[in-house]
């Protein structure tokens, strides 16, 4: 599995760990039926059936993918961040314990970490 070019504002994001603006991401609102995907490499992160409307401003899921996200220790100590489990691309940061959903998880990704595979019709 090949990598995609990058452009500018996904390697900030994807490669060097930033954010892209709340409420500006092309998936925050997405409500169709498929498969988020790592930007970078094409994996499988997570189904639509997982993401849900948190309001915080980015997609949030309440699950993902098994074997697809690694979780780390965010460089400030204090988050845990999401990365592609392939090609350790960036994605977001993970949070427990909010009782939004019956996971008790919200993966707040941003948009332009992911594309969006939409399910056969």
């Amino acid at each position: 599995m090949g990598y995609r070019e990058l452009n500018e504002e996904e390697q900030r994001v994807i490669l060097h760990k930033g954010t892209e603006a709340p409420f500006k991401g092309e998936y925050t609102d997405n409500k169709s039926s498929g498969v988020y995907a790592c930007r970078q490499c094409d994996a499988d992160l997570y189904i639509s059936e997982s993401k849900f409307d948190s309001g915080c401003g980015w997609p949030s899921f309440d699950d993902e993918i098994e074997g697809a996200v690694k979780h780390q220790s965010d460089a400030d100590g204090s988050r845990v961040e999401i990365v592609c489990q392939n090609c350790d691309g960036h994605l977001g940061h993970v949070f427990k314990g909010e009782n939004i959903t019956a996971n008790n998880t919200r993966h707040c990704v941003n948009s332009i970490s992911m594309i969006f595979k939409p399910a056969q019709e």
